[in-house]
């Protein structure tokens, strides 16, 4: 859905009928960092009250109509409710085949690369990035791709993905990182150096 077919879904909404134009985009907002968390975790109801509570402190509703006005338009967005995503995601979990351990080997041996491939990435943006990928194909949360892929790894390495990660981190990152810092003090100092002469 584009950001217009979102507004427009969630405008639809029986609580979306009753709200001005910048409720609705902080609404949607709210929704889609929602997803995005259960989609992580596996999880809603901390993120859902924080942000209940805090869409509702400027404005003439409390918590509790708060927290509907985002159900309801992340119901009218994803044509289904946040529990369902969750339930969907546990139930593709359960379903996993054989075949999801191998892919989830595949995709942490993929680290070392995705750490060395220019530019460079730390361990923990490329675990993610694996992560993303694995959950994607099997329809799972990012955090258990990210515990099929630490089983996987130490069982055929019989060292921890993380120590393996950080260590290519250490290895390729680690000294771009360092020369981009010392590239980006230098260039500062120059800079002042020309001001306070210029001054």
């Amino acid at each position: 859905m584009t950001p217009d077919e979102k507004l427009a879904a969630a405008r639809d909404s029986f609580e979306g009928k009753s709200m001005t134009n910048s409720q609705l985009k902080e609404a949607v907002a709210f929704a889609d960092i929602i997803h995005g968390d259960i989609n992580r975790s596996g999880s809603f109801i901390e993120k859902l009250t924080d942000y209940a509570h805090a869409f509702a402190r400027n404005e003439r509703f409390d918590a509790m109509r708060s927290e509907k006005m985002i159900r309801e338009t992340y119901s009218a967005v994803r044509r289904e409710t946040m529990n369902q995503t969750r339930e969907n995601l546990l139930a593709a979990q359960d379903r996993l085949s054989d075949d999801a351990n191998a892919r989830a080997l595949v995709c942490a041996e993929s680290i070392s690369d995705l750490i060395q491939a220019p530019p460079t990435q730390p361990f923990y943006q490329a675990y993610d990035r694996a992560a993303v990928s694995l959950s994607s194909e099997f329809g799972i949360t990012q955090d258990t791709a990210k515990v099929m892929m630490k089983d996987a790894f130490e069982q055929k390495h019989g060292q921890t993905l993380y120590e393996a990660g950080k260590a290519v981190e250490e290895a390729y990152h680690k000294p771009v990182r360092e020369a981009e810092i010392a590239a980006r003090k230098a260039e500062k100092l120059q800079t002042r150096s020309q001001s306070q002469s210029y001054g």
